[in-house]
């Protein structure tokens, strides 16, 4: 049976995967969160709100799974998922109608999973900068 993890810890994870400006620095995060008993995915993402909004959920989905983040069970994938979701929903109000670009962050350790989107939102360089999370248990 697996421990089951520090939800604080796979939070924070999550948000300074999301947050993480290269993919280099993203590999290293990744590295000490092994350390950790953690596993990371980050994926970029970008373009209207509205119609990114499943591009979203879709990217952090396909992310975990490619970082063995979470495995192929529906339970798994849906936990993803409904944890991008919830990020999602807590930036609505200040990005429907405009255009969003950042990158998403997944983290988990044992049975606690996180999703972390952290956006630019807005116009050209009039931007907005927000970070939603969610969290789901395994």
């Amino acid at each position: 049976m697996k421990a089951p993890g520090d939800s604080r810890a796979v939070a924070r994870a999550a948000i300074q995967l999301s947050m993480t400006a290269s993919r280099e620095e993203e590999a290293e995060l990744k590295e000490k969160l092994l350390q950790q008993e953690i596993r990371g995915a980050a994926a970029d993402y970008g373009g209207e709100f509205v119609q990114s909004v499943i591009k979203i959920v879709e990217r952090a989905v396909v992310a975990a799974k490619r970082e063995h983040v979470i495995g192929d069970t529906h339970h798994e994938e849906g936990a993803v998922a409904g944890a991008a979701r919830e990020a999602v929903s807590q930036v609505t109000a200040k990005a429907l109608g405009l255009s969003v670009g950042g990158k998403i962050g997944v983290a988990r350790q044992g049975e606690h999973v996180a999703v972390a989107v952290f956006f630019g939102i807005g116009l050209v360089h009039l931007n907005e900068v927000c970070v939603g999370m969610g969290h789901r248990a395994v």
